[in-house]
Formats: C-alpha cells, sequence, structure tokens
C-alpha cells in the first residue's frame, strides 16, 4: 500500500490530506474522502482511509480545519469546530475544496465519489451531499444531523447512510426524525441504521466518557462497518 501526505487548497488555506491506494493496482477506482471528527485529521482518520485501500478504494483523509491542525483538548476542539457549525457555507466550501482534490488523484475514478465522517465529519459529508456534489454515497458515522439554514438549496444527487447511537445525548432521536423528513422532502435515496444501547463515538476504542456523551462500542462499529461496506458495494458496483 502506498500512502502520502498531499495537500490542496481552500482559497488562502493550505490543507493537508493523507492519501492510501493500493499500488499494486493500477487501475481507476473509487475515491472515499474520510472526514475526521472534531480533533482534526489525526491517525484514527488515517487508519480509515487505509481501511478502504484495503477495500480496494482510494482512502482520502481530508483537512477540514487547515494545516494539518489538530486539537488535545475539548477547549482546542471547540475552538476549531464552531467557525464552521456557525457557517456552514465556508464548511461546505472547506469540504468541496477536498472534492476537487479527490478528482485529482492519481488513479481516481472521477465519476465514483464517496465519503465517509465521523462525528463533525458526519455533518461534514452530508453537507457535502446538501451541497449538490456529484457524489455517489456518503456516510456519516455517529455524525451531526442538523441542516444548515445558511445556505443555498441544492438537489442531493448522492445516496445517504446514516448509522447512528439511538442514546447519542448530541443527536436525539427528534433531531434524528428533522433529519429524516429533510431527507424524504429532498427525495433522496436514504438509509438510516440504529444501535441500542449506544452513545456518541461508538467507532472510537478511545472513547470512553460517559459523562460527556462518548463511549465506544465494538458490537456497534463492527455492524456499522457491514453497513458501509454494503452501502459502497451498492453505489460503485464493487
Amino acid at each position: 500500500m502506498k500512502t502520502q501526505k498531499i495537500e490542496y487548497q481552500d482559497g488562502d488555506t493550505t490543507l493537508i490530506g493523507y492519501v492510501a491506494n493500493d499500488e499494486n493496482n493500477k487501475e481507476n477506482k473509487p475515491v472515499v474522502l474520510v472526514s475526521h471528527d472534531w480533533s482534526g485529521r489525526n491517525k484514527f482518520a488515517d487508519r480509515k482511509a487505509e481501511m478502504l485501500a484495503e477495500l480496494g478504494y482510494i482512502g482520502f483523509a481530508i483537512d477540514m480545519y487547515g494545516n494539518g491542525k489538530v486539537g488535545a483538548t475539548k477547549e482546542e476542539k471547540t475552538a476549531m469546530i464552531q467557525p464552521f457549525i456557525q457557517n456552514r457555507a465556508n464548511l461546505q466550501k472547506r469540504i468541496l475544496a477536498a472534492y476537487e482534490a479527490a478528482k485529482k488523484l492519481e488513479h481516481a475514478n472521477t465519476s465514483s465519489i464517496g465519503a465517509i465522517g465521523f462525528c463533525f465529519g458526519g455533518l461534514c459529508v452530508l453537507d457535502l451531499a446538501r451541497s449538490g456534489a456529484d457524489v455517489k454515497g456518503v456516510v456519516s458515522f455517529h455524525g451531526l444531523l442538523e441542516a444548515p439554514a445558511d445556505v443555498t438549496k441544492h438537489q442531493i444527487k448522492s445516496k445517504v447512510l446514516v448509522l447512528h447511537g439511538y442514546d447519542d445525548p448530541m443527536v436525539t432521536p427528534d433531531k434524528i426524525m428533522k433529519f429524516a423528513t429533510e431527507m424524504t422532502d429532498a427525495k433522496v435515496d436514504w438509509q438510516l441504521d440504529m444501535y441500542g444501547n449506544t452513545m456518541h463515538g461508538f467507532t472510537n476504542p478511545e472513547a470512553n466518557d460517559p459523562g460527556f456523551g462518548t463511549v465506544y462500542s465494538k458490537t456497534a462499529d463492527s455492524r456499522s462497518l457491514i453497513a458501509m461496506k454494503e452501502f459502497f458495494r451498492e453505489v460503485f458496483g464493487k
């Protein structure tokens, strides 16, 4: 497997992504963006890119914050995430820069691009779909789901899969229903898998803060991975 860091731009901001690809397979193949949680593009996101490469895709862990910044404390992470939560137009602009960079990757099938995201990253990939980008499918793992109020609505072309814990205190069942209504009204091909007795951050083995609402679940992690694999087999046809 070949892995490398690449630089791409959003205006004057330099972004540092991480690309994983099976160099023994020279065929053009689907690209799957990996949008990180509120920490920044960390080892967790990079490992997911490598996992996608092992599945036969090009994994592209993107950088939403710029210059590869990673937060260590909740305060640092909050400071980095808030500008994008408060300005979803800028969030969409930033992830669209990653989408354009993905199309320029060596051996990329530019007509077969997907995305996965975790927590904040789930919101990012859903907003990529909401931007009207020509992506095949996006997957949100315990992501934030609230629709943006400050952007022009576009037709969602992507299929959508949401993988969510029922006991997630950050996205409660009423917010899930609002999301379901949004997707249905927009006539999106969407799916939702809900995991019982499961909180936020269930894919991250380091999540162990019940008071904050983040707890790893080996069962939900495994089930969500299976769901993602089947989803991409469907949308990419491989």
